[in-house]
C-alpha cells in the first residue's frame, strides 16, 4: 500500500526505521529485527541505503520481507556515487519485489572521497532530479528535511528554498531528521507553510538510550540538544538501565507533545533495537488510536 494513501486516511501515522547490514553474514539478524518490528504493526518501516548501492540488495530484500509480513516498506535510494545504470537497476529491483514507496535522497557526502572523485556520476546532484524519475515510474516518493537546517546549507532560508525544489518535483511527504526540541519543529513547520510547502511532515524521533550517542546525533543531524536532555545524559551516564529508561521516557514525552499539537506522523529511528521501539509504542499506542478516532 502506498504511504500517501495511509497519510490521507489517518490523522496520525507511526512508522519505524532500520538499517541493513554492511556485511552479509549479519543479514539474518537484521532480517529477524525487521520481522519483529513488522509484528508491532507500524504504518510502515523504512530501510536505509548505502552510498553508491553498497547495501542495495539488502535494502530491497529487507523491503520485500517487511511487505511479506504485512507492513508497507519504504526503501531509501541515494544519488551519491550512483551511476545512471545503478539507479535504473535499483528501481527495477524495487519494482520486481513489489515495493511501491521510496525515500529519495541525495545522500551524505562520503568522508573517504578523493578530491577529484565525481560523486554524482548519474548527473543527479540533488534529490529533486531523483524524485522526478521515481514519480515517472509510479512510486509514492518521500523526501527528507532538517528542522534545524541541513548542515551544508548557508542559512535556513536557503534550506527551505532547496526543500521547495524537492517538493515541487513531486514528493508526497517529508520525514524530518532527528530533533530533540519540539519547538524547533514547530518553528520549522511554520516556515514551511509560509513557503507554500503543504505536504505531510513526519517527525523523526531518536530515543537516546546511551549518553555516548549525543555527540554522534549532533554530527548527523545538526540538532540542538536541549538542557533537559543534556542533564539526563549527565546524570545517568554511568547507569545504563537508568539512561535507557530516561531516554525512552524523553522520546515518549516528545511524541505525546507532537501528537497533541497536530503533527501528522511520528517516525522512530530504531537503531535496529526492536525492544526500545516496542516500549515506546506501548507508551503511545492508546494516544494514537484515540487521536485517529476523534
Amino acid at each position: 500500500m502506498k504511504i500517501s494513501e495511509k497519510l490521507n486516511s489517518k490523522k496520525v501515522t507511526l512508522s519505524l526505521e532500520i538499517f541493513p547490514p554492511k556485511k552479509q553474514d549479519a543479514f539474518e539478524s537484521v532480517k529477524n529485527t525487521a520481522i519483529t518490528l513488522a509484528a508491532l504493526k507500524p504504518d510502515f518501516i523504512s530501510i536505509t541505503y548505502g552510498a553508491g548501492g553498497s547495501t542495495q540488495t539488502n535494502t530491497s530484500d529487507l523491503a520485500k520481507i517487511i511487505e511479506s509480513n504485512g507492513t508497507s516498506a519504504l526503501a531509501h535510494l541515494t544519488c551519491v556515487r550512483s551511476t545512471s545504470e545503478q539507479l535504473k537497476e535499483a528501481i527495477r529491483s524495487f519494482k520486481d519485489k513489489g515495493i511501491e514507496n521510496i525515500l529519495a535522497l541525495r545522500g551524505d557526502l562520503p568522508k573517504d572521497a578523493a578530491e577529484d572523485e565525481n560523486l554524482f556520476p548519474s548527473g543527479l546532484y540533488h534529490a529533486d532530479g531523483l524524485v522526478r524519475i521515481l514519480k515517472d515510474e509510479g512510486f509514492c516518493v518521500g523526501g527528507a528535511c532538517y528542522p534545524e537546517s541541513h548542515p551544508e546549507s548557508l542559512n535556513r532560508n536557503v534550506d527551505i528554498e532547496n526543500l521547495k525544489h524537492k517538493v515541487d518535483a513531486g514528493v508526497d511527504f517529508l520525514t524530518t531528521q532527528m530533533f530533540f526540541d519540539n519547538e524547533m519543529l514547530y518553528s520549522f513547520l511554520y516556515r514551511l507553510q509560509s513557503a507554500g510547502i503543504h505536504v505531510p511532515v513526519l517527525a523523526g524521533i531518536m530515543p537516546i538510550t546511551n549518553a555516548n550517542q549525543v555527540a554522534r546525533m549532533i554530527d548527523l543531524s545538526n540538532a540542538c540538544i536541549p538542557r533537559k536532555l543534556l542533564a539526563i545524559c549527565d546524570k545517568f551516564r554511568s547507569s545504563p538501565e537508568a539512561m535507557r529508561q530516561a531516554g525512552i521516557a524523553y522520546a515518549t514525552d516528545q511524541i505525546i507533545d507532537l501528537i497533541s499539537n497536530g503533527v501528522r506522523g511520528i517516525h522512530i529511528y530504531t537503531m535496529n533495537k526492536p525492544e526500545i521501539a516496542s516500549e515506546i509504542i506501548a507508551n503511545v499506542d492508546s494516544i494514537i488510536k484515540a487521536t485517529n478516532q476523534l
